[in-house]
């Protein structure tokens, strides 16, 4: 039985902390595999920019952990609400020979309550806690403090986001032409 973290996520842009925190769960904890999963649409109704840009840019990130690492479609195939619950039990459903654990900050920890049936996401997949600036809480370390938000707002002012995402994430961005001139309303449509 492998042991898998699940780490989902907007990642609209994925950064150099989501990347960091890979590297962390991968080295440090009790895991064999970690599965990406961007959400397909946001259960708080946040703007997202195209699924399939930011599927390509979790693959980009996640290339330098080879097999260990990769992105799930899972929620795009279910075309989920974005209800951790459902993503859970439909991995559990096509993969049950695995163990799940969910990576999560401790910021998620004050959230809870507005989970759905967070009391089964937790019997599915026990957390494994990262530490989060001004949260109490956490089994890892906390990875470098970047921002989606701030990366999409940079981008649309023309500022550079070098030394902020991953190389081949920023690549893509530029030849996508993602996110420039796009106003946090314009993300839908990036």
């Amino acid at each position: 039985m492998s042991r898998i973290g699940i780490f989902g996520g907007s990642f609209n842009p994925p950064h150099l902390g989501h990347q960091a925190l890979c590297m962390m769960v991968l080295e440090a904890a009790p895991i064999d595999e970690l599965w990406l999963v961007p959400t397909y649409r946001h259960f708080f109704g946040k703007a997202l920019s195209d699924f399939d840009h930011r599927l390509a840019m979790c693959e980009c990130m996640l290339r330098p952990f080879g097999e260990r690492a990769r992105v799930m479609e899972i929620e795009r195939e279910m075309a989920s609400e974005g209800r951790m619950l459902d993503t859970l039990q439909a991995l559990q459903g096509r993969f049950p020979q695995h163990s799940y654990r969910l990576v999560i900050g401790a910021d998620i920890l004050q959230e809870t309550h507005r989970w759905h049936r967070w009391d089964l996401v937790v019997d599915i997949a026990e957390p494994l806690v990262f530490k989060r600036h001004g949260f109490p809480g956490g089994d890892l370390p906390a990875p470098p403090e970047v921002s989606s938000t701030d990366l999409r707002a940079r981008l649309a002012s023309g500022q550079s986001i070098e030394h902020l995402v991953p190389r081949s994430v920023r690549a893509y961005i530029e030849a996508q032409g993602l996110y420039l001139g796009k106003s946090e309303e314009g993300a839908q449509q990036a």
